[in-house]
């Protein structure tokens, strides 16, 4: 069913890109959201619709079933308008097309859903469309935006927690506008294999408790991400999903917070352009080095 008196004339602008055959599942997506639906074309006809539009409020893609060449190439085309007008995009995709579509899309606070179910993709919709000031209840719009509420919150606890890390120190300045160090730490990189033993040992739990129970996804990219940084290794969109021990869906969620909250940055892969890895700013990467320095000082870690 249409929402659309919730907005009435002012109703959001919407675009669907897709596959022919991913049409009509999407047109009813947008058009139980609430939006108006604007267009709908095949992403070979993304950039010319797209140069047409005066203004628009979400664009979304569904990657599903697209060659990674087309997907990629899509995914780069949005992401680069979206950067120039006030728009969102949601974009669906399957895990294979992971490292396509998430890479490009990073930068833009996309909402990236990866073998979501109908109720997550309404939620997320709803949750990229403008709201008007006053809506009707909707109890799964608001269980979604309080989850990312509390992700959110979650980062930004977990990114100061990690500042102070690097930032407080008898010897260093203090920059308390930023909360992290200006200058690099002092004390060395730890032995990657430190590390990957530190990996080794929370993945261990999962052998005698339900992973649930000690759910850290920002923790556990961080780990992976360090460690590869140490060993001079690059780290995929996908495999990173994976370190998560998280849906996918849930990861990528992550991996936007994190990079918004400028702990994660992206590297351009040097054999394709159009892709690109994750990894640690330096910022991050300073506060991982402080954290297992003092973890070793105080016998917690191998020095």
């Amino acid at each position: 069913m249409n929402a659309a008196p919730l907005w009435g004339a002012d109703a959001p602008t919407a675009l669907i890109v897709a596959a022919p055959e991913r049409m009509s599942g999407n047109v009813r997506a947008i058009e139980a959201s609430g939006a108006r639906l604007v267009g709908q074309v095949t992403p070979e006809a993304a950039d010319g619709r797209i140069a047409r539009q005066i203004a628009l409020d979400l664009i979304l893609f569904d990657a599903t079933g697209l060659a990674p060449e087309t997907a990629t190439d899509t995914a780069v085309t949005l992401a680069g308008w979206a950067a120039e007008r006030d728009c969102r995009i949601v974009a669906t995709l399957t895990p294979d097309a992971i490292d396509a579509v998430a890479s490009p899309l990073l930068t833009t606070a996309a909402t990236l859903l990866c073998g979501a179910t109908p109720a997550e993709e309404a939620a997320a919709l709803l949750a990229a469309l403008p709201q008007p000031a006053a809506r009707l209840h909707d109890a799964t719009w608001e269980r979604e935006a309080e989850r990312l509420r509390l992700l959110n919150e979650e980062v930004a606890r977990l990114a100061e927690v990690l500042s102070q890390l690097a930032a407080e120190r008898p010897e260093s300045v203090r920059d308390r506008s930023h909360g992290f160090r200006a200058d690099v730490p002092a004390e060395p990189d730890p032995d990657p294999r430190t590390v990957r033993a530190t990996i080794r040992a929370r993945r261990l739990r999962d052998q005698y408790f339900t992973g649930a129970l000690f759910a850290d996804p920002a923790w556990d990219m961080l780990l992976d991400l360090y460690a590869a940084r140490l060993e001079r290794r690059r780290v995929s969109v996908s495999s990173l999903c994976i370190a998560a021990a998280l849906p996918p869906t849930t990861a990528l969620r992550w991996i936007g917070t994190m990079h918004d909250a400028n702990l994660f940055g992206r590297e351009p892969d040097p054999t394709d352009k159009r892709r690109a890895h994750i990894t640690l700013t330096q910022r991050a990467a300073d506060a991982m080095r402080g954290y297992f320095a003092a973890a070793a000082k105080a016998g917690l870690v191998a020095a």
